[in-house]
């Protein structure tokens, strides 16, 4: 029962930082996603691809604007917050008409007002052949999905377990056996 416990336990626990998957065709606008942890003002965003994080950002955002003179020559003029508000903690950006040379890693690093920070990877990938949709990836949401469905799964089968078990000690318990005798009453 305790493995059990712990295995229920070890199915909420935050899933490892792994990269998003995103593929998408020659062409096209693409959103890469990332949120700030919360819905404070936003101090720094940096978006960089791990290839290129030397020679300019891919997008730069500082003291309440944004910054092209820091940006890499390739994505200059082609990369753009989705939501120039940023509500909800909203910090993806559209990058414009890809091509093959924006295949890569990219690094969202926000930090807003207070410290906090956080970070997101995505690995894009540009191709001729039948890609996802030009939107931002949506697996995350079904890992999370489905370790939820897991997790209440277990705990069905741990509740039924129990049930089971109770049901098991009551039939055989001494007071439902046909060879039973009941203690003679000594008061009479």
């Amino acid at each position: 029962m305790l493995s059990s416990t712990l295995l229920c336990f070890l199915l909420f626990l935050p899933l490892s930082e792994e990269p998003d998957e995103l593929t998408v065709k020659p062409e096209q606008d693409v959103t890469l996603g990332c949120r700030a942890l919360s819905d404070g003002p936003v101090t720094l965003l940096e978006w960089n691809r791990r290839d290129l994080k030397d020679e300019g950002y891919v997008f730069f955002y500082r003291n309440q604007r944004a910054y092209e003179k820091y940006q890499h020559p390739r994505y200059r003029g082609r990369v753009e917050l989705r939501d120039p508000e940023m509500m909800h903690g909203d910090v993806s950006v559209v990058l414009k008409n890809v091509s093959i040379n924006d295949t890569g890693t990219y690094d969202c690093r926000v930090i807003i007002t207070g410290g906090n920070e956080s970070r997101k990877l995505i690995n894009l990938t540009v191709t001729d052949s039948d890609p996802t949709s030009g939107q931002e990836v949506e697996h995350p949401r079904l890992v999370v999905g489905v370790s939820v469905a897991v997790g209440l799964v277990i705990v069905i089968v741990l509740l039924s377990s129990v049930l089971c078990f109770i049901i098991y000690k009551r039939r055989n318990s001494p007071t439902n056996n046909p060879s039973y005798k009941a203690p003679a009453d000594e008061s009479t």
